[in-house]
């Protein structure tokens, strides 16, 4: 398998050289109160802190959650495991308003699933690290389901990067004609907002699938 790069520090915290480096830890390990529910307040039962500092999605009904705050040009490191057949994903971007029912109405989606037994696999823009339902992600660097994976997400002036266990899987300019006619192509084709805030929330999905994460760490550029 790939191997998610350790620091050598405890998991949910920041190292000396990250703190000096502007990181800041969106979870740690103890409590979810950087999050709430997409178009809601506090966080479902569904949303567990396991007794290893894992921030857990026990069972669907969680419903999806957004960070409290809002990001235009950053990076963001996390690692995420996913049960057998499972289904999640990482969405950034995210407008809040009462007129989306959902924040994939207006946040694009890097995606995490088992690549090895889930059907969505099939399709080469819906596995593992690749931006959902518009660019497949190559090369194919997901771990077994129930293994750790790490990623990275760089948002900078619209030029996007997404990392998986060390590679990088996925580059794009967000905001320009390809962008655009990416969108037109996929099936966010009919959310009119899709794809267009430079500015938003990052939010984790509830696919109904049990999805573990830990050292989720921003910070701006």
């Amino acid at each position: 398998g790939f191997k998610t790069t350790s620091t050598g520090i405890a998991h949910n915290t920041l190292s000396e050289a990250e703190v000096k480096e502007g990181w800041m830890l969106l979870f740690d390990g103890k409590k979810i109160d950087k999050w709430h529910t997409y178009n809601g307040e506090g966080i479902n039962s569904q949303w567990v802190v396991t007794p290893a500092g894992e921030l857990h999605l026990t069972e669907k009904g969680g419903k999806d959650i957004v960070t409290d705050q809002e990001f235009d040009n950053y990076e963001l490191t996390l690692e995420w495991k996913i049960s057998k057949n499972g289904n999640s994903g990482l969405m950034f971007n995210i407008v809040e308003d009462q007129k989306y029912g959902s924040m994939w109405h207006t946040g694009p989606e890097l995606q995490f699933l088992d690549d090895k037994r889930h059907h969505d696999a099939k399709l080469p823009s819906h596995r593992s690290g690749g931006l959902y339902d518009m660019i497949a992600t190559t090369p194919v660097t997901a771990n077994e389901a129930e293994e750790w994976n790490q990623i990275r997400l760089i948002i900078k002036d619209g030029h996007a990067e997404h990392w998986q266990n060390g590679y990088k899987v996925v580059e794009y300019e967000m905001f320009s004609p390809v962008w655009d006619e990416m969108v037109a192509k996929s099936k966010f084709k009919s959310k009119p907002d899709f794809g267009k805030a430079r500015k938003g929330h990052l939010g984790l999905q509830d696919h109904g699938d049990k999805i573990w994460f830990r050292n989720i760490k921003v910070r701006e550029l």
